[in-house]
């Protein structure tokens, strides 16, 4: 199974991983996750991205402006978006995220805004972030056409009902760690529902760690553990799963044929 399953977000580049960086990436080679989706959060940490694709065969680059940090947006950081977004997978990761107190929902209205805009320009896939603002989001994706370009519902944590509405949009469901966590509801009832052909999985990393791993920084090679429970869900074996959803990541992501960045 080496090199079957897309991590479609994981932050390689957080510092839980800069010491070991080598070894967490031959460890989750070794697990069968071959590729890897990197997305940028905050502009010091998009060079440092772009460095790790042109060394690391198999790693993804993707940019954007987290809702945490949307006070950022301006004009100045749209332009340095823009002259490195033509060398990205994607914009990513973007969004509204309303269970933070700050920013103002109005500063992380406008700098998704713009950075949708700029995606479709460039014709590039999204990779998005909600948590309680899927009214918004949805209205807003909407406004912009992101069906467009399409791309990543990240970490979904809506209903089945938002996820239809999102795959009508283009949009992805990729399921994480909580898939496995004891208890989980939505995230199951979810697994179980997602049309095939719009089914992705990701890690997350180092955030969201699946069971048994949980307690430790969360690694792609714990892709695994989420892909396991989804294949349980779904009734599939891993290899149709890690063959569906490869699929899907290469067709929404249009990583088709691309080995990596270097």
């Amino acid at each position: 199974m080496v090199g079957m399953f897309i991590d479609t977000h994981c932050h390689l580049d957080d510092p839980a991983f800069t010491s070991r960086l080598d070894e967490v990436i031959a460890a989750a080679r070794s697990a069968g996750v071959g590729r890897f989706v990197v997305p940028g959060v905050a502009p010091e940490g998009w060079p440092g991205i772009m460095a790790l694709a042109r060394s690391q065969a198999g790693v993804h680059p993707a940019i954007g402006l987290h809702p945490m940090v949307a006070e950022r947006f301006s004009a100045g950081l749209l332009s340095e978006l823009a002259e490195l977004g033509r060398s990205v997978v994607a914009f990513g990761e973007i969004g509204l995220d309303y269970a933070l107190a700050e920013p103002a929902r109005e500063a992380q209205q406008t700098a998704f805004r713009e950075q949708l805009r700029l995606a479709i320009r460039l014709d590039k896939p999204v990779l998005i972030h909600c948590r309680r603002a899927f009214q918004d989001l949805l209205r807003i994706l909407r406004e912009e056409h992101v069906e467009r370009v399409g791309g990543i519902m990240h970490a979904f944590s809506g209903s089945p009902e938002v996820a239809r509405e999102c795959i009508g949009l283009g949009l992805a469901i990729s399921v994480a760690g909580p898939v496995t966590w004891e208890n989980a509801v939505r995230p199951v009832e979810v697994a179980s529902q997602v049309p095939s052909e719009w089914l992705v999985l990701e890690t997350d990393a180092p955030d969201m760690t699946p069971e048994p791993h949980r307690g430790m920084d969360n690694e792609p090679r714990f892709l695994l553990e989420i892909a396991r429970r989804v294949a349980e869900i779904r009734g599939m074996s891993m290899e149709e799963l890690a063959e569906l959803t490869t699929r899907n990541a290469e067709r929404v992501l249009r990583l088709d044929g691309m080995i990596g960045m270097k």
